[in-house]
This record gives structure tokens, C-alpha cells and sequence, in this order.
């Protein structure tokens, strides 16, 4: 039961992990302050706000609006922080509200992920204030409490953050400002007045609230999750359609309003993100987006923020991502809202029973179709409008990729050369929804990978035909696959090859030395898949089969990952023994759960939990329909797991705006010998090295 708080009432926490999830009467801006035992902040970066959203184990939204989700992790924390504080303030420029005092007071809710309540603060009282500290989340002797505080300050966000102990606050205050106003481009605004009753408007079917996936999220990272996973929020508007004369602007905020070439970034060596020179614009803008006076800009590989030319143009795809959610979630707002208002003027037209036959009814139905066809067509157009400019955009940006954000079938792989250091983010397939099957939006997740994967190779999770009105076919997916619903083998040979593609690209993307790849086989019958590996000496031999090959990679693993936690553990980094692998590991599980036995289970499930915080990563290819015979035993290792497919399946979950995106795999385009040739010049900048 959610507890309601009154001001200066506290309230435990039973959990590390929690949202806080703000409802305001107007626009407003939401961070977290990080503060000391005594409040105090370190200095800026101990604040996490829309122009910087992440610190660690705090995510707040990029933009202001009318309801945010924050999401907090309180095991993540660095030791010195003692308290975290919920600071919202009113943006200038937003509206006309410039006090609290003005609109419904601001709620706070404190939940549980699973969106149970713990807490409930609505800060009451104020008038003129411009910003207030709603709650603050405290640690009192090792355990965590939250405490309604309702502090409000008539100064603004200056005063505010002046009043954390922040010296600069004026400096921040007017970052954050800055930020703010950049993210008004991508909000969308509330539709015209309509001259209807309250009753006549939908109920639901708004936009949810941005909240990150896991992590990963894709970019679309994956990191996850799910997909993973956006930051911002949601607009919290009504779900009718804009007005005719209401464009719509879903411009990420990282992007510049003004397009400009992009820098090449400043290294000593050359660097695979360099490799494919950004085309111009005015060569690759289809569908007259040309950049003529009056329309929209012309896209511009790598026009995000960003320091190097590999982080801008990450920033642009998770911007286009983004852009795409809300254009999709605006279409099937106004959808729905046009088929709520259809199936209302019809209810209300043949009430009468009177009136329901003849000429008067049939006019009436013909009326509300009529006005059904025209809103679905209106905000179809508006679709289009946006869909046309994210085609010639994604037109811009692919050929930009460096290889690890590259499909495989991307020239910028034939100009290949080792990197000397490891890239910020992996691609592991394409995104795209059914309203537009021909967009895709790369799948991003960041390195190093914080979560497992698990490639389901089993036919039950893949029914029928795997993508909306779609059927997979050979070509689409560069592999042996005939026309229709996959088969077993089918599946499970694709399982193993994406495997084998995401182990390569892992391979190419890190320096020389610093990855390696481990499989189990226990049956043997991943060889075909395993030859790129195995002949261009990536992987020294074909996996030992049966249980005795299972436990010799575990206990090989469990015991690098004990020796490295007790080395950073304790800063004795020097003292490895000298034969221990330390590169990164990824180690592929083909066929699972045969041939592992309870102790085999217990050390994967360690190698999951513990491995990736000191550099060992699962990749998990089994059928989870099988492991269900093991009952409840293997759900943790499932859970832990971000689920990829080998065939398109639309199961990527989007908290942000409630969409279930359809994943395809990054697979190699058949007959191609581009991963032997990449593998090929890993191995010999290995043994050079």
C-alpha cells in the first residue's frame, strides 16, 4: 500500500532500484542533486538535469513536460552520496506559468519497477515559487528512507541550486535553461481547442512517459533490453490530432537547428570510425528533402552532439529512434482517437430507436465514416510528413556508420583495419515497427555490454510469420531460409550464426588481444557455424564436446573472474599469475541446457551475475521452451538475459511509449566472405602484437 507523506514525514525503502515518477498541472523541468551527509554538492556533475540526464545510478528526462519518470539506483551510488534530492522547476520560456502557485500542485510517487507505489508526496502550499526540492531520497546507518520536503524557492532554479551549496549555480541554471529550450523543438504541442465535452474526449491512448530501457534499450541499446531501451518524456497532451496548421517538429534535442558539415574527429591513427567519409546531403536527401527554403533541413551525417564523430552520430540514431517512437505514437493516438469520436457520434446519432433505419441513419453513419477517414487521414499525413524526413536522413547516416554501428554489407568493412581502441556502442540488428517496415533504425547497445544475451532458437517463440504481415524469406535474411514460417533447423542454424556474427564484430571492434571468444558445444553440431572462427584462428580450436568440454571453459572462467575480483579488490593488479587470460571474454553456450549438470548450472549462473563487471560476457543459444522443463531453476539466468532472435520478431518491449518493436538480426549477406576477411586481419594483428 503507497504511503501518503505530509511535509517533512519520512518513509523506508525496502528496495535499491526505484522510480520517482512526477505529475505537475504544467511543463516543468525535473532533475536529482547528489548530495553529502550534510546536502552539500560536489559541484555541477553531482547533478544530473535534462543537459546532462545520466550520473551514476541516476537517469532523469531530457526535456520539460507535465509527467516524468526518474529512475534511481541506489546500490550504484558512489559511497560519499548521502542523499537525493528531486529538484523541479518551472523552464522560462514554456507556457505562461511562472509559479507553482499558478497550476495543480506537483505530485511525487516513489514505486517499486513494477510501478508499485511506496510513496506519495503532492507538494501543497506553494505560491510564488519558480522551483521547488519535492523529496529527497536519504541514508540514515545503511539503510535508505524517503522524506517528503516541499522546499520552494521564489528565486528560481538559481536559487535553488545556491541553496544545494553549488557555487556555480547561476553557470548550471543557465545550462540547464539552455537545455530545456533545445528539447521544445521535439515536444509535441497540445492540440486546438475542440468545442467538445468532456465525455467526448478518449481516455487513454497517450503517449506513456519516456522511461529507459535497460540499457541497453536499443538504441537502441539494446542495453537490454528490452531495448532497451529512450530518455525524455512523454507529452502528456491530449490524445486528439493537431490542428491542420500544427506541424509537428520531433527534432531530437541533441541535434543542431542548423544543419553544418560534420568535423572529422582529431587522431593520431586512423580509426575505423573514420573509414567511411559522410556523404553530403544534397547527393542522399530523397523525398525533396533538399533543404529548400520553406522545408525541412537536409540531413547531415553526425549533426548531434558530441565530442568525436562516433558519439554524434550515436546521438543521431538513438535521435532517430526517438523520433520514430513519437511519430508512431502520435499516429496511433489520433487513430484511436478518431475511431473513440466515430464509435461515439454513432452511438449517439441511433440512441433513438426510432432513428435507427432509414435514410436519417444511414446519412449519420455515413457522417461519422466520413469523419473517421478524414482525421485517420490527416494524421497519416502527418506521418508521412515525418516518415519521409527520417527516410532521407536514415539515407544519410547509414553509409556514415563506422564499422561497429555498420550492417555488414557496408563498404566501410572493406577498408577494415584494427582499431587501437574499443568504440562506445555495438550494433546487434535493426529496429523497425509496422506502420513503416522499409525504415530501419540501427539497434545500439554500449560496450562494454552489461548484460547477457540469449538468442532463442527454438520455434515456439517464432509462430507463423515472424514480422507483421510479413514472411521472412532467404534474401532478407542472407540465409538459407525458404518462403514461409521457419523450421527447426532452420532456426537453430540461424541461432548459431548470428552468435558467430556478433562474436566477430566483437572481435573487429577491440584492439588487438583485448577480446577473445570461448564456446561450448557439448553436442557438436555448431561446427559449421564455428568455421569462420576456428580457421582464421580467433577461436584456437574446435570446442571439446560432451560434459567434460563444458566444465573445463567453466571452471577456466569462474576462476579468471575470482582472480580479477580479488585483484581489483584489493589494487593488486600485478600479482595475476601470468598465465591468466585478462582480454575481455565472450563465452558462447550453444545447445543449452545439454549437457550441464547442477554444478555446471550454478557456475553459468555465477559467470552471469559476476562476469561482466570484470570483463566476461554470456551469449546464451538455447531454446527457451526447453529450459522450462528445468521448471523454475533457470528463470533468474533468463531474466538476466536481453532476448535477440535470429528471424524477425516483433518482441522488443518500449516502456517509453508502449510500442513492441520488431527485431531483425544483423546477419551476414550470403555468399559473403566479409567476416573471414575481417576475422582473417584480426588474427594477424594479433599475432603481430
Amino acid at each position: 500500500m503507497t504511503a501518503e507523506l505530509v511535509r517533512g514525514q519520512n518513509h523506508p525503502l525496502d528496495r535499491s532500484r526505484v522510480e520517482i515518477r512526477v505529475t505537475a498541472g504544467s511543463a516543468v523541468m525535473a532533475g536529482v542533486a547528489l548530495g553529502d551527509e550534510q546536502g552539500r554538492l560536489a559541484g555541477a556533475e553531482a547533478v544530473a538535469h535534462p543537459g546532462a540526464p545520466r550520473r551514476t545510478g541516476i537517469e532523469v528526462p531530457r526535456q520539460a513536460a507535465a509527467e516524468h519518470r526518474l529512475a534511481v539506483d541506489l546500490d550504484a551510488l558512489p559511497a560519499a552520496v548521502h542523499r537525493v534530492s528531486v529538484l523541479l522547476a518551472l523552464p522560462s520560456g514554456i507556457g505562461a506559468v511562472t509559479a507553482f502557485g499558478a497550476c495543480a500542485a506537483p505530485s511525487v510517487t516513489v514505486t517499486a519497477l513494477d510501478g508499485t507505489g511506496i510513496a506519495h508526496y503532492t507538494v501543497t502550499g506553494l505560491g510564488g515559487e519558480s522551483a521547488v526540492v519535492a523529496v529527497e531520497l536519504y541514508r540514515r546507518q545503511g539503510a535508505w528512507k524517503v522524506r517528503a520536503v516541499g522546499q520552494g524557492y521564489a528565486g528560481g532554479l538559481t536559487a535553488m541550486l545556491h541553496d544545494q551549496g553549488l557555487p556555480q549555480a547561476a553557470e548550471l541554471a543557465a545550462e540547464i535553461e539552455d537545455a530545456v529550450g533545445r528539447g521544445q523543438a521535439r515536444a509535441v504541442p497540445s492540440p486546438a481547442p475542440v468545442a467538445a465535452s468532456r465525455s467526448e474526449r478518449p481516455a487513454a491512448d497517450r503517449p506513456a512517459p519516456a522511461h529507459p530501457p535497460a540499457s541497453d534499450a536499443p538504441a537502441p541499446s539494446a542495453t537490454g533490453t528490452g531495448t532497451g531501451t529512450g530518455t525524455g518524456t512523454g507529452t502528456g497532451t491530449d490524445a486528439s490530432p493537431p490542428a491542420s496548421s500544427a506541424r509537428i517538429d520531433y527534432q531530437h534535442p541533441k541535434r543542431r537547428s542548423t544543419p553544418v558539415s560534420a568535423p572529422a574527429p582529431a587522431v593520431s591513427a586512423p580509426a575505423p570510425a573514420d573509414a567511411a567519409p559522410a556523404p553530403t546531403a544534397s547527393a542522399s536527401a530523397p523525398h525533396g528533402s533538399t533543404g529548400a527554403p520553406g522545408g525541412p533541413p537536409a540531413p547531415v551525417a553526425g549533426d548531434a552532439a558530441g565530442w568525436t564523430m562516433e558519439e554524434r552520430l550515436y546521438n543521431q540514431v538513438w535521435g532517430m529512434f526517438e523520433d520514430l517512437a513519437r511519430s508512431v505514437a502520435a499516429y496511433r493516438s489520433a487513430s484511436g482517437f478518431a475511431e473513440s469520436r466515430m464509435e461515439q457520434e454513432l452511438d449517439q446519432a441511433l440512441s433513438d430507436p426510432r432513428h435507427r433505419l432509414g435514410t436519417a441513419a444511414d446519412a449519420a453513419r455515413a457522417t461519422a465514416r466520413d469523419k473517421h477517414a478524414a482525421l485517420v487521414a490527416q494524421a497519416r499525413a502527418a506521418l508521412d510528413r515525418d516518415l519521409a524526413q527520417l527516410a532521407a536522413e536514415s539515407a544519410v547516416v547509414e553509409p556514415a556508420l563506422p564499422p561497429a554501428f555498420a550492417r555488414w554489407d557496408n563498404p566501410v568493412w572493406q577498408g577494415y583495419h584494427v582499431p587501437l581502441e574499443r568504440p562506445m556502442a555495438l550494433r546487434l540488428g535493426d529496429l523497425h515497427l509496422p506502420e513503416v517496415l522499409d525504415l530501419r533504425i540501427p539497434m545500439l547497445v554500449r560496450l562494454p555490454l552489461e548484460r547477457g544475451l540469449w538468442i532463442d532458437s527454438g520455434t515456439d517463440a517464432h509462430p507463423g510469420s515472424p514480422a507483421p504481415g510479413r514472411d521472412v524469406t532467404r534474401r532478407e535474411l542472407g540465409s538459407a531460409l525458404t518462403d514461409g514460417p521457419p523450421d527447426e533447423p532452420d532456426v537453430r542454424r540461424l541461432a548459431m550464426e548470428t552468435a558467430v556474427a556478433i562474436a566477430a564484430r566483437l572481435l573487429a571492434v577491440h584492439p588487438a588481444g583485448d577480446f577473445a571468444v570461448q564456446v561450448i558445444d557439448p553436442g557438436g553440431t555448431a561446427a559449421p557455424a564455428l568455421a569462420p572462427l576456428v580457421e582464421s584462428g580467433a577461436l584456437a580450436a574446435a570446442p571439446m564436446p560432451g560434459a567434460q568440454g563444458v566444465a573445463a571453459v567453466l571452471e577456466m572462467l569462474t576462476r579468471r573472474v575470482e582472480l580479477v575480483q580479488m585483484a581489483v579488490r584489493h589494487r593488486a593488479a600485478d600479482s595475476l599469475p601470468p598465465d591468466l587470460d585478462t582480454a575481455d571474454q565472450l563465452l558462447i553456450v550453444h545447445d543449452f541446457p545439454h549437457g550441464f549438470d547442477d554444478r555446471a548450472l550454478t557456475r553459468l549462473r555465477y559467470l552471469a551475475d559476476e562476469g561482466p563487471a570484470v570483463g566476461v560476457h554470456l551469449l546464451m543459444v538455447a531454446d527457451r521452451a526447453r529450459t522450462l522443463e528445468y521448471g523454475p531453476v533457470l528463470d533468474p539466468l533468463w531474466r538476466s538475459l536481453l532476448r535477440i532472435t535470429p528471424v524477425p520478431d516483433a518482441h522488443l518491449a518500449d516502456p517509453w511509449v508502449g510500442h513492441a518493436w520488431t527485431y531483425e538480426p544483423s546477419l551476414v549477406p550470403e555468399g559473403s566472405q566479409v567476416v573471414r576477411q575481417v576475422l582473417g586481419r584480426v588474427a594477424a594483428a594479433r599475432r603481430a602484437s
